[in-house]
């Protein structure tokens, strides 16, 4: 079983880069801005809400993505530690859909610490109505996550592996690639403090 969101370009681009943004602040710690970026790209694109993302969507223009990126600054804003829980990303998405006049638009968050079987069932859920995951990882004791580390990224499609204990991969896209890992290590990270994921609603 494989689903994979039907996702889109800038360029050469998968989504958008946290790198083309104006600023040292938002090149270093917009993560979690860029998702956001993205997020109202795609509900554009795809589900009809043009308030969301008010410029070219066919194609997406990397100089509008860069100017979307300063409008969606003041709401997921960089700070020292990052924007390390799950709480403030929500409530930064929430009033930029508010405000793009989209309120119906909100969120779920769904902790780091729920078994990896239980947030892998609601990860596909929300895949499966059409929906990319924000997720976010603190620290890992995995050296292959490194990339993912104190990270916002999205998850953008699931594969049930046709074996015997059903192995759950998903792919992730951040910087412009995607990658396919398995849900179960990119998700115990092997530290008491967590990340998670927010769901549409």
């Amino acid at each position: 079983m494989k689903k994979e969101l039907n996702y889109f370009y800038i360029g050469d681009s998968l989504g958008g880069n946290q790198e083309w943004f104006s600023g040292f602040m938002m090149k270093k710690g917009g993560c979690g801005a860029e998702t956001a970026c993205d997020i109202s790209v795609y509900l554009a694109k795809y589900f009809g809400m043009t308030n969301l993302y008010p410029y070219s969507l066919d194609p997406v223009e990397k100089e509008d993505y860069v100017r979307f990126a300063d409008k969606m600054r003041p709401y997921l804003s960089p700070r020292p530690m990052g924007i390390n829980r799950l709480d403030i990303y929500m409530e930064g998405i929430e009033k930029y859909f508010r405000d793009a006049g989209s309120p119906e638009l909100v969120t779920e968050p769904l902790d780091g610490n729920l078994p990896w079987e239980e947030a892998g069932q609601k990860l596909r859920a929300e895949i499966d109505a059409g929906y990319p995951v924000p997720c976010l990882i603190l620290k890992h004791k995995n050296p292959k996550m490194e990339d993912y580390v104190w990270h916002w990224f999205l998850l953008i499609g699931y594969e049930v592996e046709d074996t015997p204990d059903a192995r759950l991969r998903v792919k992730t896209v951040t910087y412009s690639e995607s990658q396919w890992l398995d849900f179960q290590e990119l998700w115990e990270t092997g530290y008491r403090e967590k990340g998670g994921l927010v769901l549409l609603k």
